[in-house]
């Protein structure tokens, strides 16, 4: 049995990590063989020069970009997200090919959220979305996720998850910048039909258990209609 490619994306304090760690979980309690991989990949030569050189993560390396990460063109920002995935994809389709459920946290729509929310004209945006889905997925041969689920934490609820996760803790300008990743993502799981999951209800920060589940089911109820 071939695997599958099941992409998680979300704003800042969504839950990507945690939701894709337990969802690997009760994959495995179904019987189903699942990994949770995530881009960058920072143990990687790539990701090294993302996290240090680019962003600035690094404790012992500062960004070599003045203007901040957030302010670097977006196609050159795109150019090293998406060596990242071409030096890395290999693993990946490794797994699919022995029957694996490849969790991802963050893949090419993450690209596309991320340099393309820094892009004001919406025309120019959706170009820049074109650009991505050739770049990787044409020009670099990158397998396309099989599922993609959006978990949708509205800004104003990051606040409320900063002091329990590792949440970005950015000034005014990286608030701004957020603000816009969130807007991005909205008007790619239109474009691109992704599966969503709220996680507010009512006004509340929805439990991850309870997100989880829903998770769940968005891949069970698919588990037929995707091809093996």
């Amino acid at each position: 049995m071939v695997g599958k490619i099941i992409v998680i994306e979300g704003t800042e304090c969504s839950g990507k990590d945690t939701q894709s760690k337990l969802l690997v979980e009760k994959l495995a309690s179904r019987g189903i063989k699942a990994i949770h991989l995530g881009f960058p990949m920072y143990d990687s030569a790539t990701g090294k020069i993302i996290k240090g050189p680019y962003l600035g993560k690094d404790e012992e390396i500062n960004s070599y970009f003045k203007e901040g990460p957030i302010n670097v063109d977006p196609k050159i920002a795109c150019l090293y997200y998406a060596a990242d995935r071409l030096y890395n994809i290999d693993k990946i389709k490794e797994y699919v090919k022995e029957g694996y459920y490849v969790i991802l946290d963050r893949y090419i729509s993450s690209n596309m959220a991320h340099q393309g929310c820094k892009i004001e004209d919406k025309d120019e945006r959706f170009n820049m979305f074109q650009w991505i889905d050739k770049l990787e997925y044409w020009l670099l041969n990158l397998p396309k996720p099989d599922i993609t689920i959006l978990l949708k934490l509205p800004y104003e609820y990051n606040n409320i998850l900063k002091s329990k996760r590792k949440c970005v803790q950015g000034d005014e300008e990286h608030q701004e910048y957020y603000k816009n990743v969130e807007i991005t993502y909205n008007e790619l799981s239109g474009l691109y039909n992704w599966d969503t999951v709220e996680c507010v209800k009512d006004n509340t920060i929805r439990e991850i258990e309870d997100i989880n589940t829903e998770i769940l089911n968005i891949i069970i109820e698919k588990k037929e209609t995707i091809h093996y």
